[in-house]
């Protein structure tokens, strides 16, 4: 194909920093990075991304960057990269100048991918496989790169900074918060200007929480066997750009968008935290398409198996990004920042973590990545929290990581949960009450970080944790055989929807144990978004795929809704209203004699501490934890800074007669919540009367004279 070049005269040596597109308000400088390649072609596109109008040769390299300067390029210009080099699969190189290759720092993107044979560097269905090369050209059915201008006013934006031991996160999708929401116009549901408008962010702020967790919004592919099936990737968990919002999000198609959301978010005082994807790409394994990281440098960007042909897959998702490379970790950390101090945002949830911490010999505390965020003044100053596993050897890392890290712990989902229905110890569930201290208690690290949460995204929902036995995922196209068959849920005698009164009661009753768990236990808790209002995903426990009203939030409200949100309101009311509740060291048990008490005393039914045998006994489902505000609330010594609180847990299915501990004589217990009377009023007991705990419930109760 032969394209004019005519402004090619024009293009000058420019910089080989910083990389990406970068306008200056006189013209872009282009700096790509590609250790292996043998020359670098700058194609150029109209507006629509539909023509290519010119390719130009990169005319400098310096150190492994080729770079130029082309000052007839403004916002606007619209890009994409040819790479030349060798194309030698069984020496980890795939370069193919015939596939149009996205910018790994594109800050846009124009268009989306429409899948096609020629999008793959080799030719499928030729007998040597992906040794084999292709000679079709992508570019017709390829997204493209768009230069910006980064200007935008703040104004009089801040960032909340909420302290670690105040947050609440909120787990939300972009998309599926929005779609069904009647005072979001059509046109804006499902976009960040849906998200911004004045009516959900009110809903957000006045449910207590403080952060909102967005699932992935950098800019992801579509799987083509997901649309063969009529079904697409909702989740997001395919990255293919690290730096740009994902298009689909955007109503009207400009990165200032993504920032009023932001803004509007902030000054409701509610920091922004996103879910982001650098552990593989949305290329896959050998068998996969070319559209970036593979034709610009696949010895760099991925972690090979010794033949260098394969790729290591520690992800489960066909290759692992290779944050050993200097490089590498550079594009991933200067996309952090990006997002940081452009983008405005307050932190990160890492999606399988325990890739980004591995080295060549396996997960390293003290691996490249995270020292990186550790001695960095940008990111060690924002939330970074680990999903902390991954598919690869010694993957499980649940409080392995270093200070300064939350991570998500599903101990918590799982014990919770199992305590509810009846299966987990007294002893387990003490010790997730607790912020985990068994697993977190180390190295300094605080209680905050264990990020504590009984649903999210990945599995049933809270209506459906008590509503079914068994996942139901038959609309994902894969038999139901997607999606985790441990889900520790209980259906609570009927699976599915049902009429039965009774049912219904249970799990209401259920679904306050749940979230009261969830709200008063030390550690950051995290609520899934809906899970307020009683949503339900029929039974499907891995709708990653479901872009429709399985996933999106109802926002219909009846006399149930209603009660279950006021519910959520109260618990967030008393989490920050006790700070013994939040509290900034770990409840260890241990005697403090500075002010005479223990700051946390389990207590059985008869009223007194527990003992190895109440710990030891199977059967042992009721239990109270008293929580001592005069040690220590604040890791500072001084009396009488907190409030003590009392919380008794039945998960028996029968009323448990509960002998309140004494206390100081004149005072008295008072009930200040019950998720069997949710809705009732105070109640007052002496100390030492017997506590009549209704089955299958929580309450907390406080002394006062």
């Amino acid at each position: 194909m032969s394209l004019p070049a005519a402004n090619s005269t024009s293009i000058s040596e420019g910089l080989p920093y910083p990389l990406g597109a970068t306008w200056d308000g006189l013209g872009a400088n282009f700096a790509l990075f590609s250790a292996n390649a043998t020359n670098v072609e700058l194609c150029l596109f109209d507006a629509r991304g539909e023509r290519e109008e010119a390719r130009i040769e990169l005319p400098e390299f310096t150190d492994e960057v080729w770079h130029g300067y082309l000052p007839d390029a403004r916002p606007g210009t619209v890009y994409g990269y040819r790479v030349h080099g060798p194309y030698e699969p069984e020496a980890g190189h795939r370069f193919n100048p015939n596939k149009l290759l996205l910018d790994p720092y594109a800050k846009a993107h124009v268009g989306s991918l429409r899948w096609d044979d020629a999008c793959y560097g080799y030719t499928i269905g030729a007998a040597g496989k992906d040794l084999s090369f292709d000679t079709r050209d992508s570019a017709r059915f390829m997204p493209k790169c768009r230069v910006i201008d980064p200007a935008f006013t703040w104004g009089r934006e801040q960032a909340p900074r909420v302290p670690w031991d105040r947050t609440i996160i909120y787990e939300a999708h972009v998309r599926g918060f929005t779609m069904r929401h009647p005072a979001v116009p059509e046109a804006l549901r499902g976009s960040f200007a849906g998200l911004s408008t004045k009516e959900v962010v009110d809903y957000i702020r006045g449910l207590g929480v403080t952060a909102v967790e967005l699932l992935p919004i950098q800019t992801f592919i579509n799987d083509a066997v997901l649309l063969d099936r009529g079904l697409t990737n909702y989740w997001g968990y395919n990255t293919i750009g690290f730096f740009a919002p994902d298009p689909r999000y955007s109503a009207t198609r400009q990165i200032a968008e993504f920032k009023e959301m932001v803004a509007h978010l902030h000054d409701a005082g509610l920091e922004v935290i996103l879910d982001v994807v650098y552990n593989h790409t949305a290329e896959g394994n050998e068998r996969g398409p070319t559209l970036s990281f593979r034709g610009i440098d696949n010895a760099s960007y991925y972690r090979l198996a010794p033949d260098r042909r394969f790729y290591i897959n520690d992800t489960g998702c066909g290759n692992t990004l290779n944050l050993s490379h200097p490089r590498v970790l550079q594009m991933v950390t200067d996309s952090l920042r990006y997002w940081v101090q452009e983008m405005h945002v307050d932190g990160f949830r890492f999606d399988l973590a325990t890739i980004l911490a591995r080295e060549p010999h396996g997960f390293d505390e003290g691996g490249g990545f995270l020292d990186s965020c550790r001695q960095d003044p940008v990111l060690s100053s924002v939330k970074l929290i680990a999903e902390p596993w991954d598919l690869g050897p010694g993957g499980y890392q649940v409080g392995g990581f270093p200070p300064g890290w939350a991570e998500w712990n599903d101990r918590f989902r799982d014990t919770v949960r199992g305590f509810w229905k009846g299966s987990a110890p007294a002893s387990e569930m003490a010790a997730r009450l607790c912020a985990s201290s068994d697993l977190f208690n180390r190295r300094g690290r605080k209680p905050w970080a264990s990020v504590n949460f009984v649903t999210a995204h990945d599995g049933f929902t809270l209506n459906d944790v008590v509503g079914y036995n068994e996942k139901h995922n038959e609309a994902n196209g894969e038999n139901n055989q997607d999606g985790s068959s441990h889900n520790h849920s209980w259906n609570c005698g009927v699976e599915g929807p049902t009429d039965d009164p009774a049912i219904k009661t249970l799990r209401a009753q259920q679904k306050r144990n749940l979230l009261a768990t969830l709200l008063l236990s030390q550690g950051t808790p995290m609520l899934l978004a809906g899970d307020e209002r009683g949503r339900t995903q029929r039974g499907n426990n891995n709708a990653y795929c479901q872009d429709n009203p399985v996933s999106w939030i109802d926002w219909e409200t009846n006399t149930h809704t209603e009660a279950l949100i006021a519910f959520v309101r109260r618990l967030t009311e008393l989490r920050a209203q006790y700070p013994i509740l939040r509290r900034g060291r770990f409840l260890t048990g241990d005697y403090d004699p500075v002010v005479s008490v223990k700051d946390v005393t389990w207590v059985n039914v008869s009223g007194e501490e527990m003992q190895q045998s109440d710990w030891r006994d199977g059967s042992m489902h009721c239990f109270g934890m008293l929580m001592n505000g005069r040690a220590q609330a604040t890791g500072i010594r001084r009396r009488g800074t907190d409030a003590t609180l009392l919380m008794v847990l039945n998960a028996h299915h029968d009323i448990v007669s509960f002998s309140l501990p004494h206390g100081a004589r004149g005072w008295q217990w008072k009930s200040i919540l019950d998720t069997a009377a949710p809705d009732a009023r105070e109640q007052h007991y002496q100390m030492g009367q017997v506590f009549e705990c209704s089955a299958r419930s929580l309450a907390l109760l406080a002394p006062e004279r």
